[in-house]
């Protein structure tokens, strides 16, 4: 992986170690997007996405914010649950990953976003609602929980969410919750839902539809296009 380079620090008991995949367009500071992974952590599927935003000419970092890598599905599912059991301390661990992000000497600090894949996209939500001053935030078929501790915290970043509507971690009565929970932290937001689409459809080993996980080529291809949109507009 010679493209990328790691971005280590501590955060309480966790060594983290992101990866950072500088973008393409030369030397100099870039916009940056920080990428928060599924349940199961920092793994080639969102590096791929990172080196796709790199060829756009982004900066960007997959974050580790387990401490760990490569870790079997239910170790992951425990660190997960972990930190949704504490969002305060999630939260926490979100900031210290970008403020490292932001401190890259590829990226230009103050026009920064971030996106998440699943648990990933509830981290990016997750950092939207604390008030930080990001350009822009992204949720794939993220989980929409509300975090019980922001009530009444502006959000300053633009929100956008792609969403399955036959995915199970995300009822369409959650779907409505977020919105209603955005317009009254004021946010500028939009959603994209996707008719007949299970969760995990960005990802092309996803294939349990009787869980209601399954790829979607089209779902997958039409959020991509739009989120190149909204970073171009977020980050112009």
């Amino acid at each position: 992986m010679s493209d990328t380079r790691p971005v280590t620090l501590r955060h309480g008991e966790a060594a983290l170690e992101s990866l950072l995949v500088p973008a393409g367009a030369g030397p100099g500071p870039r916009p940056g997007i920080l990428i928060f992974p599924t349940i199961m952590g920092r793994s080639d599927l969102e590096l791929g996405f990172a080196r796709r935003l790199a060829g756009l000419g982004y900066t960007a970092m997959v974050a580790d914010l387990y401490g760990a890598v490569g870790l079997p599905r239910e170790q992951c599912r425990a660190r997960m649950t972990d930190l949704l059991a504490d969002r305060a301390l999630l939260q926490d661990r979100l900031l210290a990953v970008l403020a490292a992000f932001r401190a890259q000497p590829e990226v230009e600090a103050g026009r920064v976003a971030a996106i998440g894949y699943c648990f990933g996209g509830l981290c990016a939500l997750d950092l939207a609602r604390t008030g930080e001053d990001l350009r822009g935030v992204a949720s794939f078929h993220g989980l929409f929980t509300p975090p019980g501790n922001r009530d009444g915290t502006p959000i300053r970043a633009k929100i956008i969410a792609f969403h399955g509507w036959d995915d199970p971690m995300a009822l369409p009565a959650a779907v409505t919750a977020l919105g209603e929970e955005l317009t009254r932290a004021g946010a500028d937001w939009q959603l994209h839902a996707y008719g007949g689409v299970m969760h995990g459809f960005t990802n092309p080993a996803a294939a349990d539809p009787e869980r209601g996980v399954q790829y979607d080529s089209a779902a997958d291809r039409r959020s991509w296009t739009a989120l190149e949109a909204f970073l171009a507009e977020a980050l112009a």
